[in-house]
């Protein structure tokens, strides 16, 4: 059924189609009186999907006007809170991915600025060498700096040796090579007993307060004497192993150097000098090694020998023992 206007509408200028802008936008749709009853409620419906539609975008199926308000507004609430939520989580999920890349990338980030302060700092060399042969054996310990000594006049060196069980150190000689200025090397341990079997002895501790070196302008070294202790018999093997580890490099200045923040690592407190009782915070110095760790082979007895061994050792003794009795009484003066 086509309706039809009782009288043509005028065409409105610019002020009348910006008048029914603004009436076509607010809450309620512009009055039509030319229509009938029907057409102005097939209008009006046609008005409210338009207007549903513009405030949320939602397909409503009832064809009641007021219960689709309702519901479209519900809706539209709905939707609102959900929005929301959605961006909550995902700014919270930013936040987080951010925090986890700023910690992921600061230790990176540290060690790299690290690598390019130390990349400018030469290396630090210590080597480790055993003289002689026996029972008795020197250490000679020589560290190398990379950069010139005279900007490190000020500077004192301090190795902190470690002495395993299976060697040790003779307190009583070292005070006898102080005297002679031949090493500066003072025992720390306590409760040291020389005499004890590698069994029954525990390892020991060394400070050398190294020299420079005549031959090499821009090295240290340090001289040690150490002393191979009494091992249990083997069964099978004659020989035993025994490791000595690289030992502490200390290191103490007057005045702050490059090569101190590059390789310190940490302070320790140890004597300034034997001279003096006076306690100094040593920087702990990171090195390269030339060799890993130094390796000594000491012989030791066989279990199969045990018998053999105290047989001997029983009659050389009562053979000594026989013939400084009959010296005695041969060539001895009794008065009574």
């Amino acid at each position: 059924m086509r309706l039809r206007r009782s009288s043509p509408r005028p065409r409105a200028g610019g002020a009348g189609r910006r008048r029914e802008q603004t009436r076509g936008r607010g809450r309620t749709p512009p009055a039509t009186p030319e229509l009938s009853g029907a057409a102005a409620a097939g209008r009006r419906e046609l008005w409210d999907r338009r207007r549903a539609r513009t405030e949320c975008p939602v397909r409503v199926t009832n064809s009641r006007s007021g219960v689709r308000r309702v519901h479209a507004r519900l809706w539209c609430a709905f939707s609102g809170v959900l929005a929301a939520a959605a961006v909550a989580v995902r700014v919270v999920a930013w936040l987080v991915l951010w925090e986890a890349a700023r910690l992921t990338r600061s230790p990176t980030t540290a060690f790299a600025a690290d690598a390019g302060i130390r990349a400018t700092c030469s290396e630090i060399i210590l080597r480790q060498e055993v003289f002689k042969d026996g029972f008795h054996r020197d250490l000679l310990i020589k560290v190398k700096f990379g950069e010139s000594i005279e900007d490190l006049q000020t500077c004192r060196l301090l190795i902190k040796q470690y002495i395993p069980t299976g060697l040790f150190v003779d307190p009583y000689e070292l005070a006898s090579l102080r005297e002679k200025n031949i090493t500066e090397a003072l025992m720390i341990s306590e409760n040291f007993n020389i005499e004890a079997p590698d069994y029954l002895s525990k390892e020991s501790e060394v400070l050398i307060y190294a020299r420079q070196d005549s031959q090499c302008i821009d090295c240290f070294q340090a001289f040690l004497p150490v002393h191979y202790r009494y091992h249990r018999p083997h069964s099978k093997d004659g020989e035993t192993l025994i490791v000595v580890n690289n030992p502490d490099l200390l290191m103490y200045c007057n005045q702050e150097f490059p090569i101190l923040k590059c390789w310190g690592q940490s302070e320790v407190a140890a004597p300034c000098d034997l001279k003096r009782k006076d306690i100094c915070q040593w920087n702990n110095m990171k090195y390269k090694s030339v060799y890993k760790n130094v390796t000594l082979q000491i012989p030791v007895g066989l279990t199969i020998h045990t018998s053999l061994v105290c047989s001997v050792t029983l009659l050389i003794t009562i053979l000594c023992s026989t013939l400084i009795l009959v010296a005695v009484f041969k060539y001895g003066h009794f008065s009574l």
